[in-house]
Order: structure tokens, then C-alpha cells, then sequence
């Protein structure tokens, strides 16, 4: 049987003052991850030959589950996705917004409102749920802290590419969206077959990135565990 651990915004942000409720509490961290995604889903470098952007969302949907835990980080990014499909622009840009630019940093406010479906990253945005979820999961069982930070991460990753690569080989085979982009997927992505496509085009030129940015991830939390310990230790002390 596992034991259950608080995560490190409830270790970090007490209960107190207006969060004093725990669900204002919980809706203000789900809310403020929901955000913090979008605001790095516009950190974009574009590659010449997919519709599939590096972005910085990784690195979000990593910390949102390790920091909230399962739960509240799987329903941050929900909410994330639900801002895109009503109407607020809070996903990556897509080519055309930012046309003529291999690196886009935020500002000019350039994101995308749209059904995921109607995206060929589609699934990676699916996927952040999944990875939240689980990554959050293991973070209640202390896995936020220590080597294990690092697996943890490693299989958030991996649960993002999941529904990430299987809806962008199924677009590419089947032209879905090559209206909708302007462009012939299949054409356009290097390789012999659409499973090759979709790996040359959402795979393996994000896995150096998606390294650093889980590396980022994985030093992030046991570093801000750490400072929690100091901090109470002195208060201890004092």
C-alpha cells in the first residue's frame, strides 16, 4: 500500500488567509497551471518541415503535475484545453500566425483558439492531461523528490507523445486537416510511410528539447523541496 504525501504547493502555500477554503484554494492553483501553460505554449520554435512547434509546454505540463498533484494538475490542464476550445487563444501559434519567424517569445500575443481535433498537435494537448494526471500521481507518492523525479518525468513525457503521435500519423494518412492547414501533411513531412512521418515530424526533433526541459523539471522540484526543509528547519529553530 502506498503512502500518500502532500505535494509541494500544498507544502508550499498554506491553507490560510483567502485560500483559506480548500477548494478556493485548489481552484486558484488549477486556475494560475492553466495559465502558466499557456504562457508557455507561446515560447515557439518553428521547423520547416511539420505543423507540429517546439514549444515550452512540456516543461509546464511537467511541473503543474509534479507541483499539484494528480488531481489538480490533471484538471489544470483541462482547463487549459477548455480555454482553447471556447475561444481564448492560449495554444501554441500556429505557422501562419507566425510566419517569417523561426523563434516566437511570448510577446506579440500570437496563440491559437480551436478544437484540438481540428490541430495536428491535437493529441499532444490530450496528452498533457494524461501526463499531469500520472506524473501528479507519482508525486503523492513522493516520487517528486530524490532520483526517482527524474523516471517520473520521463514517463510524463512519454504519455504526452502517445495520443500526441498517434493523431498526428492518423492526419497524415488520412489528409484531415490538410484543408484546414493550407498544407498536404504528407508532402510536407519527411519519410517513407505516415508512422515514419509522424515520428520525423512530432518525435525526434523534440527530444533533445524535451530532455532539457524535463531535466529543468526534474532539478525544479527536489531543489524547491529542499528550500521548504531549510525554511521550516529555521522556523523550528527560531
Amino acid at each position: 500500500m502506498h503512502t500518500r504525501t502532500i505535494t509541494l504547493a500544498d507544502a508550499v502555500i498554506p491553507q490560510t488567509g483567502i485560500l483559506r477554503t480548500a477548494w478556493v484554494k485548489d481552484a486558484t492553483l488549477v486556475l494560475s497551471f492553466s495559465f502558466f501553460t499557456a504562457l508557455f505554449a507561446q515560447i515557439v520554435l518553428r521547423l520547416p518541415f511539420t505543423t507540429v512547434p517546439i514549444t515550452g509546454q512540456t516543461f509546464a505540463v511537467l511541473l503543474a503535475g509534479g507541483a499539484l498533484g494528480s488531481r489538480r494538475g490533471a484538471l489544470s490542464l483541462l482547463l487549459y484545453m477548455a480555454w482553447g476550445i471556447i475561444g481564448i487563444p492560449v495554444f501554441a501559434p500556429i505557422a501562419s500566425a507566425t510566419k517569417g519567424e523561426l523563434v516566437h517569445f511570448v510577446l506579440p500575443w500570437k496563440g491559437t483558439a480551436a478544437l484540438p481535433w481540428d490541430l495536428s498537435s491535437g493529441g499532444y494537448i490530450l496528452g498533457f492531461i494524461l501526463a499531469a494526471y500520472v506524473v501528479g500521481l507519482l508525486a503523492e507518492r513522493g516520487w517528486d523528490r530524490g532520483w526517482r523525479v527524474n523516471l517520473a518525468m520521463l514517463i510524463g513525457n512519454t504519455l504526452i507523445y502517445l495520443p500526441g503521435l498517434a493523431w498526428l500519423g492518423y492526419v497524415i494518412a488520412s489528409h484531415t486537416l490538410d484543408t484546414q492547414l493550407g498544407v498536404n501533411l504528407y508532402q510536407l513531412i519527411p519519410g517513407r510511410h505516415a508512422v515514419d512521418k509522424a515520428l520525423v515530424g512530432g518525435l525526434y526533433p523534440f527530444i533533445l528539447g524535451d530532455l532539457l526541459k524535463l531535466l529543468l523539471a526534474s532539478l525544479i522540484l527536489p531543489g524547491a523541496w529542499e528550500l521548504v526543509h531549510a525554511f521550516k528547519g529555521r522556523d523550528k529553530s527560531s
